[in-house]
């Protein structure tokens, strides 16, 4: 064998003997490994035998300990279970006791009731026949009365019944005597200082206006050139203005009639127009007059102006301006309407001062409240309605709307405002000189108030006095007494309130007076 065979051979016998050794060391290892295992395993189990030992002894006595608290407290529960039910039956036993003791008191009561109820009845039985005597009496003494009387049950009763209305009129009349005592010693002396300051404040000029008007010529002559050959020229002006020209034998003058005094006005600027420029004639008319009538459109709108700088009322819409300035050529009972509008605008905010309520307002309930009767040519119906149906129309507060319905007493007042207009109204009418009437008029009024005052039962004449500011009523002394009179004169005046239109009040006086005659012979 050469050298390197056996080196090999050499090499291999050491590698095998070296896995051989490396086996041996490894089985030896594990069964090393294995006994220790077996040694831990044993330990292990005794370990837990042990552990099982002493947990089975806890559990034991754990047993034992929670069967003895179990013990205990079922017997503490059946001893309070014990002490509640003997406690129970001792609460039973009282009711019981107390049940028998009110039942004994409710038969001991009944027995009571019995007894009472039988002697009410014996009562009853007693007062039966006592009401059954009194009935007898009654009876007896009712022939009496009657027979002494000479009185039937129902004379009787009337006879009670006309005592007691009698009563009950004069107590009706004395509590009105008191109340309006009463109430006129609050108000009287507050009304009359508020409106005797207003009226002292407010100066107003009254001039009485007729429905013609004027002309002045400078002679005779220009009433020849202003009829016209023909009487062309008469013509002319009478057509273009509306008016009538009444030539007479007044020296030096024309007469305009017409009932609308705008038309009126047109035609006395314009024939003084034409006499100052002296060429008359038909197409320089016409000129004049549309010349006139322009001017009369601006005065009107001056005249609006003036009186709502007058009255401190702002905010008014331009056209109801121009119908104010329409009222200076109205007038109601020759009282020229723009006057009196304004002057009801004063007197009304001058009351609203002394009150405490917004006087703007009723300065301008005031000077809107107769707004109508510039459109009352044009427009049918009444100025109120008119009136109204304007302010809608340009858009014023309901409470202008309301004072204006209702300062004829169309509708109820509802605001103090309203009432202050409608008295102020009142004021400026009836101040004596502010108003005419023509005489038929003046006569059917008077009519009419004596008509209504001898309706009355019990009145024997009526007297009206001082142009109809006061009726003096004469009664018959014997169907009406004193105090029925207080009665009566409240009832007159309401029916005169209700019947009537008049400027102011009214003063009803009732005269009953009782005269006695007798003859010396």
């Amino acid at each position: 064998m050469s050298l390197g065979v056996a080196i090999a051979l050499i090499a291999v016998a050491l590698i095998v003997g070296a896995a051989v050794s490396g086996f041996i060391a490894f089985n030896q290892g594990i069964k090393h490994r294995q006994r220790i295992a077996e040694a831990a395993i044993g330990s292990a189990e005794k370990e837990a035998k042990r552990l099982l030992e002493e947990a089975e002894k806890n559990a034991e006595l754990t047993k034992k300990e929670k069967l003895v608290e179990a013990n205990d407290q079922i017997y503490k529960q059946r001893q309070e279970a014990e002490k509640e039910i003997k406690e129970r039956r001792s609460e039973v036993s009282r009711q019981e006791r107390r049940v028998n003791q009110k039942e004994e008191s409710l038969d001991r009561k009944i027995n009571s009731l019995e007894r009472k109820e039988d002697s009410l009845q014996s009562k009853l039985k007693k007062a039966d026949d006592k009401i059954a005597e009194a009935e007898k009496l009654k009876g007896q003494q009712l022939e009496e009365l009657q027979r002494i009387s000479g009185l039937t049950t129902e004379q009787a009763k009337e006879y009670l019944l006309e005592s007691l209305d009698n009563e009950l009129v004069h107590e009706k009349a004395v509590k009105i005597s008191s109340y309006e005592s009463q109430i006129k010693e609050e108000c009287e002396s507050k009304a009359r200082q508020y409106i005797s300051l207003a009226i002292s404040r407010c100066a107003a000029d009254q001039v009485s206006e007729s429905a013609v008007s004027v002309v002045t010529l400078p002679n005779d002559d220009m009433k020849g050139r202003i009829i016209g050959r023909e009487g062309r020229n008469i013509r002319a002006i009478e057509t273009l203005t509306g008016v009538d020209l009444i030539i007479d034998d007044t020296p030096e003058a024309i007469t305009i009639s017409c009932f609308d005094q705008v038309r009126r006005e047109v035609a006395r600027i314009a024939l003084e127009k034409l006499i100052a420029d002296g060429r008359i004639h038909p197409t320089r008319i016409e000129e004049t007059v549309d010349k006139a009538k322009r001017e009369v459109e601006h005065k009107i709108k001056q005249e609006g102006e003036r009186a709502v700088l007058e009255t401190n009322v702002h905010g008014l819409n331009h056209e109801l301006v121009k119908l104010i300035g329409r009222l200076r050529y109205r007038t109601s009972y020759r009282q020229n309407v723009l006057d009196h509008s304004i002057e009801v605008s004063m007197l009304a905010g001058m009351m609203a001062s002394e009150l405490g309520v917004d006087a703007n307002l009723a300065r301008r309930a005031g000077l809107l409240h107769d707004i109508g009767k510039a459109l009352s040519y044009e427009i049918e119906g009444s100025h109120v309605q008119i009136g109204v149906d304007v302010c809608k129309k340009y858009k014023e507060s309901p409470d202008v709307i309301h004072a204006i319905e209702a300062h004829h007493g169309d509708v109820e007042t509802h605001t103090v405002v309203a009432a202050l207009v409608q008295a102020a109204d009142a004021i400026s009418a009836a101040r004596p000189g502010a108003r005419s009437e023509n005489y038929e008029n003046y006569i059917k009024r008077l009519e009419k108030l004596e008509e209504i005052c001898t309706s009355f039962d019990g009145v024997e004449k009526s007297y009206a006095i001082q142009a109809g500011r006061e009726v003096r009523i004469m009664i018959q002394p014997e169907k009406i007494n004193d105090e029925k009179m207080v009665i009566v004169a409240r009832d007159i005046a309401k029916k005169i309130e209700n019947e009537m239109n008049y400027p102011g009040q009214i003063k009803i006086n009732l005269i009953r007076e009782s005269r006695v005659v007798e003859y010396a012979k």
